[in-house]
């Protein structure tokens, strides 16, 4: 009996985890779609009318000179006139999930 117990228990919480992984997959995808893609683009390349005014280079040249902590920490308090900061909409979960998903853009 409590072989099956611990079973169900590990068995709930990996599954649990997966989920979450997916759900914030999910999310950060959401999120990156209303607040980034914008200016970003879809894809990342920065080649939308507003991310061309802004001379914005793309995610695999971004991805390549800036850690994803340098990328939370610009998401959280902005930069400069052109870059918002969400630090006070998002959660640093959240904003680690949009730069996870952004930084995977390039791939």
């Amino acid at each position: 009996m409590m072989i099956s117990l611990t079973q169900t228990i590990l068995t709930f919480v990996l599954l649990s985890l997966g989920s979450t992984a997916v759900w914030a997959q999910t999310d950060a995808k959401a999120l990156y779609q209303s607040k980034c893609a914008v200016c970003h683009g879809p894809d990342g390349a920065g080649q939308t009318a507003k991310g061309k005014k802004l001379k914005m280079k793309g995610v695999k040249q971004t991805a390549a000179k800036m850690s994803a902590d340098d990328m939370a920490k610009i998401v959280d308090a902005g930069k400069g006139p052109d870059m918002d900061a969400f630090g006070k909409q998002l959660t640093k979960v959240q904003i680690k999930s949009l730069v996870d998903y952004y930084r995977g853009l390039a791939k």
